[in-house]
């Protein structure tokens, strides 16, 4: 069980029967009133977000989570399919709604991570994350000019993955460039 105030930002919680991950938090105390934590929770099986109070008499069941490690294999309408890594055959699918926010980022036979919530002796996959810089190829790339690397800036290029983003001017196409995935930032090109 979390206090009121324990009840922080990346916390999973067990909020109206569903595990639900905290967003964000503000503990306010005022001086009339007593002191209570207001929070946004996204629910991981449905991904609606919504805004609630704990006071400070309130308690909150902390999500029984694991990890374990899972293979993307592919996608196919709308359909998300992975793999054991262990074993290959024990191939099974999750939900859009699950995989939703790290779906562009996801690479065909590459290890990911899923957290893994225990209802009542019932293993369900609530999140699928990735780590937090992979490496892609730049596919397209407006061309360098030169001089223009100086002034710092930059252009707008697409990964392999079709994922837009700025990179800095001196990119071009072919190189393989280290993302971070929670941001969707350019953070540095990989050395040949």
């Amino acid at each position: 069980m979390l206090e009121y105030s324990e009840i922080r930002t990346g916390k999973i919680i067990i909020y109206e029967d569903e595990p639900c991950e905290v967003m964000d938090n503000h503990v306010a105390r005022t001086q009339q009133r007593k002191p209570q934590n207001q929070v946004k929770l996204k629910s991981l099986l449905s991904g609606r977000t919504w805004n609630t109070v704990f006071h400070a008499s309130d308690k909150a069941d902390e999500a029984e989570i694991s990890k374990k490690e899972i293979k993307f294999l592919y996608t196919n309408k709308d359909e998300f399919w992975f793999a054991d890594p262990t074993d290959p055959k024990d191939r099974f699918k999750v939900d859009a709604k699950i995989v939703a926010d790290v779906a562009k980022y996801l690479k065909a036979n590459e290890n990911t991570t899923a957290l893994v919530w225990d209802n009542d002796g019932e293993e369900q996959i609530i999140k699928i994350s990735l780590p937090i810089k992979m490496e892609f190829i730049i596919k397209e790339c407006p061309p360098s000019i030169k001089g223009s690397t100086a002034s710092g800036g930059g252009k707008l290029a697409t990964l392999e993955n079709g994922v837009k983003l700025q990179v800095p001017f001196f990119i071009e196409e072919g190189d393989r460039v280290i993302v971070n995935t929670l941001t969707s930032e350019y953070v540095e090109r990989v050395q040949k």
